[in-house]
């Protein structure tokens, strides 16, 4: 994009925005914010937090069902934490929930309440990292903030035909950015800018004939478009392997453990296990006729594949969860395919 051109692709997507503009609980739509309406910070600040990582899609939901059981940050901050980390169950990267409750429980406890107004002072917060501190700013509280997220690299590395890497790029990337970010309605920008890269400046086969700033995207005039942003070749993912100990007494009672609060899954409830690594050691949590399931486990993380044997057994002790208070549907994504790896073996159900 040429110099001096800034102000007026700014200006096409927010027309473009006005008249586009995806529908979701959590945002306060441009015909609605032209009436009036303002954003919701909790709104604002609870489903970025839920995206990180995951997809639209996937939060709408969680974020519905949260909000009904929580309608405010004094309301989450009051929460058991156990509810927290089952109502948080399937989205994954268990330390965003242990975050929420900290940073819900700052706002109350050290503001009153009320989330604070500006970027700074957001990110002085539990858990609130600089993209969700601007995204909470600009969104919420109508700061010029630059936010960048995945989708606005996307789009402003095609803007300018950056064909530098990431994530050495990013740095780069964010500077541009903030070229285009407008003093006012920085909120809706932000937004627009997000809705450009997930609908249309999307990752392969780029809608360039939609776009409403095609005429400013040198990437696009290069035709180069569709090979942006480049990013370095990334290193091989390795696999851990580890064993899952699923347990049930005679009545059907299931054995679970909680999780560290730190490391994978912390907080979580989950079947007892061994350690991940390459040649783990069994660990089984008690003395019983261990057997073997016919499915095992294969789960990825973000740094590593991870393969399970799940073993079951018949076994009666302390700290047996009772049939009709397990709620298979608590556990993380993980916990879950032990479970349901589990019910191939033939002994799920009471003698």
């Amino acid at each position: 994009m040429r110099s001096g051109e800034e102000a007026l692709a700014g200006a096409a997507l927010l027309a473009w925005y006005d008249r586009a503009a995806r529908v979701m609980p959590w945002r306060v739509g441009p015909a609605e914010r032209m009436g009036g309406a303002r954003p919701d910070a909790y709104a604002v600040w609870l489903s970025e937090v839920m995206l990180q990582q995951t997809t639209v899609a996937a939060v709408r939901d969680y974020f519905r069902r949260f909000t009904a059981r929580w309608p405010s940050v004094s309301d989450l901050a009051a929460a058991a934490d156990a509810d927290v980390m089952a109502e948080w169950a399937g989205l994954g990267y268990y330390a965003r929930a242990r975050n929420l409750l900290k940073c819900a429980r700052a706002v109350v406890s050290d503001h009153g309440g009320r989330f604070p107004e500006t970027a700074e002072g957001l990110r002085a917060l539990p858990g609130i990292g600089p993209y969700t501190a601007a995204a909470v700013a600009a969104i919420a509280f109508d700061e010029p903030a630059v936010v960048v997220d995945g989708n606005v690299e996307r789009v402003v590395s095609r803007l300018w035909a950056v064909t530098d890497p990431l994530p050495g790029a990013k740095v780069r990337l964010t500077e541009l950015a903030g070229r285009i970010t407008p003093a006012d309605r920085p909120g809706d920008h932000a937004q627009a800018m997000m809705d450009l890269g997930a609908t249309i400046c999307t990752p392969r086969s780029p809608d360039c004939a939609a776009c409403p700033v095609a005429a400013f995207c040198t990437a696009r005039a290069q035709g180069i478009a569709a090979s942006l942003p480049r990013k370095a070749p990334k290193a091989e993912k390795p696999t851990r392997r580890g064993f899952a100990y699923v347990v049930l007494d005679p009545d059907g009672a299931v054995l679970l453990e909680r999780r560290p609060d730190r490391g994978l899954l912390g907080g979580t409830l989950g079947f007892p296990g061994s350690d991940w690594t390459e040649a783990p050691d069994p660990r089984p949590p008690l003395s019983a006729d261990w057997r073997v399931a016919p499915a095992a486990v294969r789960h990825t993380f973000t740094h590593f594949h991870l393969e399970l044997t799940v073993m079951t057994a018949r076994a009666t002790g302390a700290g047996f969860t009772s049939r009709a208070a397990f709620r298979p549907g608590d556990l993380p994504t993980l916990m879950r395919k032990v479970w349901e790896a589990a019910q191939s073996a033939d002994w799920s159900q009471p003698d």
